[in-house]
């Protein structure tokens, strides 16, 4: 059977053509299908063996790692048993160290129960034949010594011998407890230690509003005598201080005073009397050692002008050697900036020897002797002059491969 030619416009295809066309398409998409599937499966394959190449990485390190952590795991316990170990060896130790040292303790302890019991029994057989505080005091002459003996303790450990004297003899025949002598004053300062203590325990020891009463009169009453006796017997005009201290030897008995008798203060301020306590008297003594320490470093002070002097003398002559030192240095540079020139001259000699020009440099030289001008040749060959140094804020400057000399400066002008 015969195809007839299809007719396409001016176009004729032949049938046969157009089947061979299309034969030949055909042929090339199973041709590039083939290929596309052999690229696929080539590139499957390669992912396949990359997967299986990862996977036996992976497995390889999974290995290693769990080697490594049974590894580690075997460390960490073997380093966990040996500190159990060392902390039951210590625990243990500290155990049996702290038993020790309890059961010393302990026996100590018994020891000293022991001797607490000796001290007990010897408190208890002297307390039968102790006396009590207020029975001592009760005796005029107990309670003087008593006071007596508080203050000369202040006085002596707050101010140097020569100071004070206990119980002097004045003028008129009274002997006061303490006499302060002042320095640059011949008048001395009285301190009176018999202090009226007896109104004071009945005051304490009243229950009674009645008694509390009756004490108080009392004490006002002794301690108002006591104040002019005072006053009457250690004022003595150029001999002692137109001031006195009464002497107090506790500070609960000077604080009942202070709350409960003011007006026996005030009284006694008017006397020109002063009341104090040991540790009123212990500062009253502390400043006067103060005073005399100043009166002591007055008089020493020619002896301070003296050493002042010579120290000036020594600064003098110390200023005189540091001016022959300045000059020692001054000398030092000069002989340095010739030594330095001397080295400039060599150096532009060394500099001609170097460069190998003597003919050019001695043709030129004739040239500029006979012309009567330099050459450019013999300006360029000459070496450049050096510069003179200058010296400005006291430094000294010349050239030579970076030396430099610096002029020290004048310090006893206060440069």
């Amino acid at each position: 059977m015969a195809l007839d030619a299809i007719t396409v416009g001016s176009i004729t295809l032949e049938p046969i053509l157009i089947l061979l066309a299309l034969a030949s398409l055909a042929v090339i998409a199973l041709i590039v299908l083939a290929t596309t599937l052999i690229v696929h499966m080539s590139r499957r394959r390669r992912e396949t063996q990359a997967q299986s190449t990862e996977l036996a990485e992976l497995k390889g390190r999974l290995q290693t790692f769990a080697e490594i952590s049974v590894a580690r795991q075997g460390d960490i316990a073997r380093a966990v048993n040996e500190r159990l170990d060392r902390m039951t060896h210590r625990v243990g130790s500290d155990l049996n160290e702290t038993a020790r040292k309890t059961t010393d303790s302990i026996a100590k302890l018994n020891e000293r129960l022991a001797v607490i019991d000796t001290a007990q029994k010897n408190l208890t057989d002297l307390s039968t034949n102790m006396v009590s505080l207020q029975e001592i005091l009760a005796n005029k002459q107990a309670r003087g010594a008593f006071g007596q003996m508080r203050m000369e303790t202040i006085v002596k450990d707050g101010l140097p011998k020569g100071a004070y004297s206990f119980q002097p003899t004045l003028s008129n025949g009274k002997r006061p407890d303490c006499l302060l002598h002042m320095p640059n004053a011949g008048a001395g300062v009285v301190i009176d230690a018999k202090f009226p203590l007896e109104g004071f325990e009945a005051f304490r020891t009243a229950r009674r509003d009645e008694e509390k009463k009756d004490a108080a009169r009392r004490v006002r009453i002794d301690v108002g005598r006591h104040v002019d006796s005072i006053a009457e017997r250690y004022f003595i005009a150029g001999e002692t201080q137109d001031m006195a201290i009464l002497f107090v030897p506790s500070e609960s008995i000077y604080g009942d005073l202070a709350e409960h008798f003011s007006d026996l203060v005030q009284k006694a301020h008017r006397a020109r009397i002063v009341i104090c306590a040991p540790n009123m008297l212990m500062l009253a003594v502390q400043t006067m050692q103060a005073i005399l320490k100043d009166v002591k470093m007055r008089e020493q002070a020619h002896l301070i002008q003296g050493e002042v002097q010579k120290l000036m003398d020594d600064m003098g002559r110390f200023r005189e050697r540091v001016l022959d030192l300045q000059r020692h240095f001054g000398q030092a540079n000069a002989d340095i900036e010739k030594i330095l020139t001397s080295s400039e001259r060599i150096a532009a000699r060394g500099r001609k020897i170097e460069t190998l020009d003597f003919a050019e440099a001695e043709a030129a030289a004739e040239i500029e002797h006979q012309s009567g001008s330099p050459s450019p040749g013999a300006s360029a060959l000459r070496p450049e002059a050096t510069p003179s140094p200058t010296r400005g804020e006291g430094v000294d400057q010349r050239r030579n491969g970076g030396a430099r000399v610096v002029r020290q400066p004048d310090l006893l002008a206060g440069e």
